[in-house]
C-alpha cells in the first residue's frame, strides 16, 4: 500500500517539477486514471492543458477540470454496447465485477443504469482490490459460485484483470453455463496479455473501440514492430495496441495545436515565491487559454480514426464485439448508439435499432460450447413420485437403484417451454420419493413446499392450484384442466324401434316438406296443363300426376316458369336428402352414451361409495366445492338456475328452423310464377271478358276464364311443332279441348276422349258466336283446322 501511494506521490511531484522549472506549456499522460487525477488541479492553477490517452475513468471530470482533455474514450461510452449483449441473450440477472478504485467505481453508476434500462437486476456487486491476494480473490469466486447468476460483467485493468482470469480458471467457473464480458480496459489489451491467460480466458465475450483500417496505419504498423523487434529482439509476434495509436494521434493534434499559436505567446507569468510552498510558487501560462482553444477546434483524420475533441474528451466511435478465441479476440460484430448490434459497419444503412442475436457471428462459450448459456445455475426440478396417473408423470427407478426416469405428459410440455425460450436453461428432475423404496416422500403440499424451503427451484406435475398453496408458491397459467370429475358407468341411448327412420325430422319438419311437394305439384301443373299434354286427362289422373310429379319429376317441363321452378325445388330436394342421410346415419351408427350419474347431488341422496385418488384432491376442497356451502353461496349470488344445459346430449333431429329459408325461397319463387303466369294469361283473354254482356256476375266470368285456363294454347311452340310433324293427317277437331264453331253458330268443344270437366254440359255454355270470336293467328289456325 505505501508503494503504490509513493507512486502517486512521484507523478505528482514530476508533474510540479514540469510546470515550475521546465516550464511546459502541456503536459501528456500519466498513463492511469488515478495518477491523471492528482494532478488535474495542477494543470487549472497553471493554465496548462493535461492530455491523456488512457484515463479513461469516468470519475475524471471534464467539465470540472476545463483544462483537462481525455484523448481516449470515456469507460461510460461503452455500457449500451454490453447491455444490448445482455438484452440480446435474454439474460435478466448481472453480477458486475470491477477493480476497487477510480478506474473501477467510475464505470458503475452508467453500467448500473444501463442494466436498469432493460430491466436487467444487479443483486450483487463484487469488488477487487487491487492490492488483493490469491487467496481473497478466490474467496470472492467461491461466493459467486453458490449465487443462481451466471453472467458477470468484468471491468479491470492488466495487472488485476490477469491475476483474476488465472484464478477463475482454478476455481472452475470457465465451464460451459458461465457467461464472462469484459469491458475494453481489458479487451484493448488482449495482444498484450500472457498468452497463457488468454487461454484461461477461451470463450469470453468483450467490446472495444472499432479502429477502421486505413493505408496510413498499415504503414505506421510495419514501421513500429521492426523498431520494436530492433529493440527487443526477444520478444516475437507483439501487436500495437489502441492506445499506441491514441498516443500517436494525440502527439499530433497537439502539435497541430502549437502550430496554431504563435511561439511568441509561449512563457510564463511569475510570482513572488516568499513564504509560498512549491505548489503556489509556480507562475501561470501565458498561451495555456489560446492552446486549449486550438487543441478543442483541431480535428483530422489519424491513425486510430477521426480524431475529434467534444466537450473535452474523445468523440465516442464505434465498438467492436470480440469473443476469445485461440490467441486473442475474434470479431463477431459491431454495436452503434444509432443502429445497436449489427453484423457489419454500415453507416448508410437506415434499419432500426437492434439488440438481436441473430446479428452476431458465431460465438464459442466457455466450456467449448457454441450453445448460448441461459445465465442461471441448473434448475433442480422436483416431481411427485405416485402410482397412479401415470400418463400425467412416471417416475421408473433404474435397475441401479439410484437415479430415476422421469415422463409423461407434463414433463412433455415443461421440456417443449423449455425448448422454446430464446436462451437454454439447464436443469434435472428429482423425484420427490425416497432413495431406499421408491415411496413416495410426502403429500402433494409437501412437494410443494419443498419449493418455498428452497430444496427445489420448481416442481413439474399435475398439482392443483389452490388458495394454501398459492400463498408460498407462484404458479403457472394452467396447462390443462382440473377439478372433480366422475367416472360412472354409462348406458346406450340409441332408438331401437320401427320408426326410427321418422326421427331424423321433426314433425313440423316432416308435414311442411309434404305441404311443400304438393304445392310445387300444384304450381307445374298450373304452368304446363294449357301446353303440355302429360298435364292433361281426366280429373284423377291429373290429381295422380301432382302428387307423382312432386317426388318423381318424371314428367317433362316444357315452359320456361316451370323449368325455373323445377330448378329450385330440386335444389331444396337435394338439400333435405343430404340432410337426412346424414342425421339418419348418425342415429343409427354413432354410439349415444349417456352417464348413469350426472349430479353428484344423486349420489349423496342414494349413499353410494365414491373413489379417489390419494392426494389428488384435500377432502377441504371436495367438502366446499361439492358441499351445502358451496350450493348456499351460488344461489345467494348467482341466483337458482346456474348450472348451463349439457350441450353433450343434445337431440340429432333436424327442425324446420334449419332449414326455413330453403322453403322461403320455394314459396316465393312459386308465387312470383304464378302471379307471372296469371298476369300474363289475363292479358291475352281479356278480350274474352270485354264481349261478355254487362250484367254477367263476377262467378261467371271466372268461371269463363277457367274454362279457358283448362283448354289447350293453341299458340304455343309445343302443338305448332306438332302439326309441322303431323302434316294433314290430323284435324283440330281431333285435338284435345280445342275450340270449334258449330253450324248453329256456337262453340262446341271436343277432347278426342273422355269427357273434361270443362266439355260436360256445352249447353250451358252456348253463347252467340260473336262472344267467342278469335283474333289474329288464332283464328286463322282455326280456319285451317276446318279445311
Amino acid at each position: 500500500m505505501c508503494y503504490y501511494h509513493n507512486k502517486i506521490f512521484f507523478f505528482e511531484n514530476a508533474a510540479v517539477d514540469l510546470i515550475k522549472n521546465v516550464e511546459v506549456q502541456a503536459i501528456i499522460g500519466p498513463s492511469t486514471s488515478l495518477q491523471t487525477k492528482f494532478i488535474l488541479d495542477l494543470g487549472d492553477k497553471a493554465n496548462v492543458p493535461i492530455i491523456s490517452f488512457s484515463a479513461t475513468s469516468s470519475s475524471i471530470s471534464t467539465i470540472r477540470n476545463p483544462y483537462f482533455i481525455r484523448a481516449t474514450q470515456n469507460d461510460s461510452s461503452q455500457v449500451k454496447a454490453i447491455s444490448a449483449i445482455i438484452k440480446a441473450f435474454g439474460w435478466r440477472t448481472v453480477v458486475p465485477i470491477y477493480a476497487g478504485d477510480d478506474f473501477g467505481h467510475g464505470i458503475m453508476p452508467f453500467l448500473i443504469g444501463a442494466f436498469q434500462d432493460i430491466d436487467v437486476r444487479v443483486n450483487y456487486q463484487s469488488i477487487i482490490s487491487p492490492l488483493a491476494t490469491d487467496y481473497q480473490i478466490l474467496g470472492e469466486l467461491h461466493k459467486l459460485m453458490k449465487m443462481e447468476t451466471r453472467v458477470f460483467v468484468v471491468h479491470m485493468g492488466l495487472n488485476l484483470g490477469s491475476r483474476f482470469f488465472t484464478k477463475v480458471k482454478d476455481a472452475g467457473m470457465m465451464e460451459e453455463g458461465y457467461v464472462w464480458i469484459i469491458t475494453d480496459g481489458l479487451a484493448n489489451i488482449l495482444s498484450s496479455m500472457d498468452p497463457l491467460v488468454i487461454d484461461y480466458m477461451q470463450g469470453v465475450l468483450g467490446v472495444k473501440p472499432y479502429i477502421p483500417g486505413s493505408k496510413q496505419r498499415t504503414d505506421f504498423t510495419i514501421r513500429w514492430k521492426r523498431k520494436f523487434q530492433h529493440e527487443n529482439p526477444n520478444v516475437a509476434d507483439v501487436e500495437i495496441n489502441v492506445f499506441g495509436l491514441w498516443a500517436y494521434d494525440t502527439v499530433a493534434a497537439l502539435a497541430m495545436a502549437a502550430e496554431k499559436v504563435k511561439a511568441t505567446k509561449f512563457g510564463f507569468k511569475k510570482e513572488k515565491a516568499s513564504r509560498k510552498t512549491d505548489l503556489e510558487s509556480f507562475g501561470v501560462s501565458t498561451s495555456g487559454p489560446e492552446l486549449l482553444q486550438a487543441l478543442n477546434s483541431t480535428t483530422f483524420r489519424g491513425l486510430s480514426g477521426y480524431f475529434h475533441i467534444v466537450d473535452g474528451q474523445l468523440n465516442p466511435s464505434a465498438y467492436q464485439i470480440v469473443n476469445v478465441i485461440n490467441k486473442g479476440g475474434r470479431r463477431i460484430g459491431f454495436w452503434t448508439g444509432r443502429y445497436g448490434i449489427s453484423k457489419i459497419l454500415n453507416f448508410s444503412d437506415k434499419s432500426a435499432y437492434s439488440t438481436s442475436k441473430d446479428q452476431l457471428g458465431a460465438i464459442v462459450w466457455p466450456g467449448d460450447t457454441t450453445l448460448p448459456p441461459s445465465g442461471w445455475v441448473t434448475m433442480k426440478i422436483g416431481v411427485p413420485a405416485k402410482t397412479g396417473f401415470s400418463e400425467f408423470i412416471k417416475v421408473t427407478r433404474n435397475p441401479d437403484g439410484n437415479t430415476s426416469k422421469v415422463s409423461g405428459y407434463s414433463i412433455a410440455v415443461f421440456d417443449a417451454v423449455i425448448a422454446a425460450l430464446p436462451y437454454h436453461v439447464y436443469y434435472n428432475y428429482s423425484p420427490f420419493q425416497n432413495n431406499t423404496d421408491g415411496t413416495p416422500r410426502g403429500t402433494y403440499n409437501d412437494l410443494v413446499h419443498q419449493v418455498y424451503a428452497g430444496e427445489y427451484d420448481a416442481v413439474v406435475g399435475d398439482i392443483t392450484i389452490i388458495a394454501d398453496r398459492s400463498n408460498i408458491v407462484d404458479f403457472t397459467l394452467p396447462y390443462t384442466e382440473s377439478g372433480v370429475s366422475l367416472v360412472v358407468p354409462t348406458k346406450d341411448n340409441r332408438r331401437k324401434n320401427a320408426l326410427v327412420f321418422l326421427k331424423p325430422f321433426t314433425w313440423g319438419l316432416w308435414v311442411t316438406s309434404l305441404c311443400s311437394f304438393v304445392f310445387i305439384g300444384f304450381v307445374i301443373w298450373i304452368l304446363e296443363h294449357r301446353i303440355n299434354e302429360d298435364f292433361r286427362g281426366p280429373p284423377s289422373h291429373q290429381i295422380g300426376m301432382i302428387f307423382h310429379f312432386s317426388f318423381t319429376h318424371e314428367e317433362k317441363v316444357l315452359s320456361n316458369l316451370g323449368r325455373f321452378i323445377l330448378i329450385i325445388w330440386v335444389f331444396v330436394v337435394l338439400i333435405l336428402t343430404q340432410s337426412y342421410t346424414a342425421s339418419l346415419a348418425s342415429i343409427l351408427t354413432v354410439q349415444k352414451l349417456q352417464p348413469t350419474v350426472t349430479d353428484i347431488k344423486e349420489l349423496l341422496k342414494t349413499g353410494k361409495n365414491v373413489g379417489y385418488l390419494r392426494d389428488s384432491f384435500t377432502l377441504a376442497i371436495l367438502n366446499v366445492t361439492e358441499g351445502e356451502e358451496m350450493m348456499k353461496i351460488e344461489k345467494f349470488w348467482l341466483g337458482q338456475n346456474t348450472i348451463c344445459p349439457d350441450s353433450s346430449f343434445s337431440s340429432n333431429n333436424l327442425s324446420l328452423e334449419s332449414f326455413w329459408g330453403l322453403f322461403l325461397m320455394a314459396f316465393v319463387a312459386s308465387i312470383s310464377t304464378l302471379v307471372i303466369y296469371m298476369a300474363k294469361f289475363l292479358h291475352e283473354h281479356w278480350h274474352v271478358l270485354r264481349r261478355l254482356e254487362p250484367q254477367t256476375s263476377l262467378w261467371e266470368k271466372i268461371v269463363v276464364l277457367a274454362t279457358h285456363l283448362d283448354k289447350k294454347d293453341l299458340n304455343s311452340h309445343t302443338f305448332k311443332r306438332t302439326e309441322v310433324h303431323a302434316g294433314n293427317e290430323t284435324t283440330g277437331a281431333d285435338r284435345e279441348g280445342a275450340v270449334e264453331p258449330s253450324p248453329d253458330g256456337t262453340v262446341s268443344t271436343n277432347n278426342g276422349g273422355p269427357p273434361s270437366p270443362s266439355s260436360n254440359n256445352t249447353d250451358n255454355f252456348a253463347y252467340n258466336m260473336e262472344n267467342f270470336s278469335f283474333h289474329g293467328e288464332q283464328d286463322i289456325q282455326a280456319q285451317k283446322v276446318e279445311r
